[in-house]
């Protein structure tokens, strides 16, 4: 299904020309950042042992309900989300991006339903009133509640560099292969080319940092 959508792509370069196909392509990026602008910001105020990030099963010592936590239950999900989006907008074939979103939707719905329930037998009633006047998954800016803890930058570039480089790899990538498959033939563009080697050097950066030195240790993060 992806192959065929990738066949069918460049649609507005087609019928409008490169301007609108650049334009159209930083509109989706810009999609895609903000989502990992989201997951910085809830990152940046998440201490260690909360509610903020499940990966290696449902651990949660304390409950967060401030910062991001505050004007949405999962903000690192509708991070994904917009991560995802600009992404499959990118590729200009409407129906693959329904049936991703259904997809994405349908994938993230049974993990919302089990972290919720976790958190739910665990703090009972605290739970249940921050829930209750939390929205799911569409944030509520007014319900903004200030974190206790400062914005940690370090704790941001340790654990969301990954995102970045998916980012900056992907849509490159995406473009390169339309192309190969629409136009038959290899069309490297210099913005997304700069892109992807600027997010490589970045994640590979990050990473030696993260892994061979205490740089971006944070306590408490």
């Amino acid at each position: 299904m992806l192959v065929i959508a990738l066949r069918k792509s460049g649609y507005l370069e087609q019928h409008f020309g490169d301007a609108a196909e650049n334009s159209y392509g930083l509109f989706c990026i810009t999609i895609s950042f903000l989502g990992l602008a989201v997951r910085c910001i809830t990152i940046g105020f998440t201490p260690k042992g909360t509610s903020g990030r499940n990966t290696k099963g449902q651990i949660a010592d304390t409950l967060n309900t401030t910062g991001m936590y505050s004007i949405v239950r999962n903000p690192l999900y509708l991070g994904n989300f917009l991560i995802f989006l600009g992404m499959t907008l990118f590729i200009q074939v409407w129906w693959f991006s329904i049936i991703s979103v259904l997809a994405f939707w349908l994938y993230y719905e049974r993990i919302m339903f089990t972290e919720e329930e976790f958190l739910r037998n665990k703090f009972g009633d605290p739970y249940l009133d921050w829930a209750e006047r939390t929205p799911l998954f569409l944030p509520k800016p007014g319900n903004w509640k200030h974190p206790g803890l400062p914005f940690s930058f370090r704790n941001v570039l340790k654990r969301e560099y990954t995102g970045l480089f998916v980012i900056t790899t992907a849509f490159p990538l995406i473009d390169m292969v339309s192309d190969i498959l629409a136009k038959k033939e290899l069309q490297l563009d210099w913005g997304w080319t700069i892109l992807f080697i600027a997010g490589l050097a970045i994640y590979l950066t990050l990473r030696t940092l993260k892994k061979k030195t205490r740089i971006l240790f944070v306590d408490g993060r």
